[in-house]
Formats: C-alpha cells, structure tokens, sequence
C-alpha cells in the first residue's frame, strides 16, 4: 500500500487575508500579499533555476478562482505561452482590431512561437520563465538571420501580448517592454526610367495574351502602373479611383492619411491608361454578364478577372506574379526589382518645377514626409561664376 503524499507544513493563519476565502482550503504554493490594494501570487523557478514571484490574481479573488488558476498553471497544456496567446485571441480587445493588424500580429506570433530553443519551441514555455534577456536574445537571433523586420514583428507581438496578460493577472510583469528592436534597413527603393519603361511594356505586351496562357500578367497591370506613376499615388489610392474620379479638367486624385487632392491635368499618356483601364472593365464585365452601375462612383475603374472592384490582396499577388517572370525572362534584375509603393517615389521625384511643385503635385502637407518621396538633385549654381 503506498503511503499518502507528504504535504509541506501546515499554514498558520493570516489576519490579512481577505475573510471571504477559507484559508484551510486554499491551493499548495498561493500566498497573500497585502500591501497596496492585495495580490495573491505563487512561486516559480525562471531559466536560470531562480525562485521568482509570479502575481496570479487580484484580492477579490474568490477561492474557486484561485484553485482553478493554479489548476491551469500545474496543467502544461495550459501554463504556456501559446495558451496565453490562446486567451489573447478570444478576447474583445482583439476580436476589435482590424483585419490588418490582426495579420500583422498573427505573424509576429507564428514566428515567436515557433522559436526553437533547447527547452522546446518558445510557445511551449511557461510565460513565467519569459525575461528581457531571453526575449532580447531570440529577437537578436532573428534579425541576424537577415530578417529585421520579422524580428520587429515578433517583439511587437510580444509587447501586446504580455501587457494584455499582466493587466488581467496572467502573467506578473511584461518583459517584452524594454527589449531593443531590430535595426532595419532604411529602404526606399526607386526603379531607374528605363526600368520602369522596359517593365510597362512587358506588362503591356504579356497583358494582352490569353489570361490562362504561359507566361502572362494580369491585363490590368500596365495601365495601372501608368496611372499610380503619372498621378504619384498609392496602390490603395489607384485601385479606389471610379469614373467620379474622370473630370473634364483632369483626374482627381483620393489620397490617403491627410495628403491633399489634386487635379492631374489629362495628358495623352495618362488619358491612354485610363482609357485601357475602362476598355478592359468593359470586357470583364460584358464577358461576365454585368449590368454597367448607373452612378460614376459606383463604376470601379479597376476590376479582377471576375468582375469585382480589385483590392490589394489580388493586385500584390498579381504583381508578384508578374515581378517573378520579369525577373525569369531577364527584363529585370533582382537589384532593380521594386515594389508598387516605388512608382509614387519615382512619380514625385520626375515631377518638373521646384520642391514647392513637387509637393504641391505629391499632395505632402509635411515638408518632413515630402522628403522620404523625393530623390531629385537640385542643380545649383557655383559659389562665383
């Protein structure tokens, strides 16, 4: 017959525990902390075999709470970091996020999570045993693998995380708060003019076989392209613009994040890319079976093989697309691939005029954000003649 589990001493009776709990009953390893407003906290060792503090729960704790707390913490299916992310995305606090960021913080936890380390992968480790150091050192690791920006991902990931936790009692402290970032590189690429032109007119040329045969891009990309570069605008900007957009006197832009609007006055070239934007919306839609929408502002110009009004997660895969056999056709190189963003930086620096028209034209009411566009060299006058 084996012998009942030794019990460590008996607990002596503390006046300052709240005298809702029995303290006769109260879980192996919980303590009461009365100072300020009261904490009830456990003890546990952290990676280097240290005994730490670990707050569990606020003084109005009821018992069941504080045995179903440290139920889950004795549980290691339940005591991890994954499990905390676990509660993080059932909360409101995340389901109110918008789908942006909840994609950018779903990446950060994928890569944190699946960090391997010598005790496991870092999602099946205690949040307790988490510190500065340790969480500095994976950042660190990440970055020098050549991923920055990743690595930024997860920190940040990481912050919210252990905040949202420390502010409901799972975890004591944020050590993700005072970890330094990864270095990222300050790049802004710009395609050179002959770059640009040579990759217009292959999607020009590409865009105009058969959808479903070898080698092609979307038919859309070429006079999309035309327009974002000629209008200096975003992507976002380019693929919301309707037929309200068209004025007689030119088109007019819809920036974002407080740029100004302006009228691009209609040129040959932009008036071209507009038209093949429409001609191709026309066949989409007549191919489709569509009724053309009364309103001019119901009339996306840019539209998907079905129709839709295009969003950006069809135009970044389309335009990876067709980035990647660019580069397999030797139209481009790897060093001058660039992204869709580049064409509003290229836009604004070919701008003729000043720096005042140049901003005037980028619609930047920040002098500061106006820099980070334009990449013209001013040419100035010697000193003496």
């Amino acid at each position: 017959m084996s012998k009942p589990a030794r019990r460590g001493r008996r607990r002596g009776h503390n006046p300052n525990i709240p005298q809702h709990i029995d303290q006769t009953k109260l879980p192996d390893n919980v303590y009461y902390d009365h100072r300020g407003r009261g904490n009830w906290y456990t003890l546990s060792r952290n990676e280097a075999g240290r005994r730490v503090r670990n707050n569990i729960a606020s003084a109005r704790a009821t018992l069941a709470e504080l045995h179903q707390v440290m139920a889950e913490r004795n549980n290691p299916a339940h005591g991890t970091l994954s499990a905390l992310s676990d509660r993080y995305v059932k909360s409101d606090q995340y389901q109110r996020l918008s789908a942006k960021t909840k994609q950018h913080y779903d990446y950060g936890r994928a890569t944190i999570e699946g960090f391997p380390t010598k005790a496991g992968r870092l999602g099946q480790l205690d949040p307790s045993r988490f510190s500065p150091g340790l969480i500095q050192r994976v950042i660190d690791a990440i970055a020098q693998d050549g991923k920055p920006a990743k690595a930024n991902a997860a920190l940040s990931y990481l912050r919210i995380l252990f905040r949202w936790g420390m502010n409901r009692d799972y975890c004591a402290t944020n050590p993700a708060s005072g970890v330094e970032p990864a270095k990222t590189l300050n790049r802004r690429p710009i395609p050179e003019r002959t770059t640009l032109a040579r990759l217009t007119a292959f999607c020009q040329q590409r865009g105009a076989i058969r959808p479903t045969a070898a080698g092609s891009v979307a038919a859309y990309l070429w006079p999309l392209i035309e327009i974002t570069y000629l209008c200096r605008l975003r992507a976002i900007e380019t693929i919301t613009l309707t037929d309200a957009n068209a004025l007689e006197s030119g088109l007019l832009t819809n920036r974002r994040k407080g740029s100004r609007d302006n009228i691009v006055a209609w040129t040959p070239r932009l008036r071209a890319a507009w038209d093949a934007a429409t001609a191709y919306r026309a066949s989409v839609w007549e191919k489709r079976g569509r009724a053309t929408p009364l309103l001019p502002a119901s009339r996306p110009l840019f539209v998907s093989r079905s129709g839709d009004a295009l969003n950006r997660h069809t135009l970044n895969s389309a335009w990876a697309r067709m980035t990647d056999r660019a580069l397999a056709d030797g139209i481009i190189t790897e060093e001058e691939r660039f992204g869709l963003h580049a064409l509003k930086r290229r836009g604004i620096t070919d701008t003729q005029g000043n720096r005042h028209d140049r901003q005037e034209a980028s619609g930047h009411r920040s002098r500061q954000v106006f820099d980070l566009y334009d990449f013209s060299m001013p040419i100035v006058r010697p000193s003496q003649d």
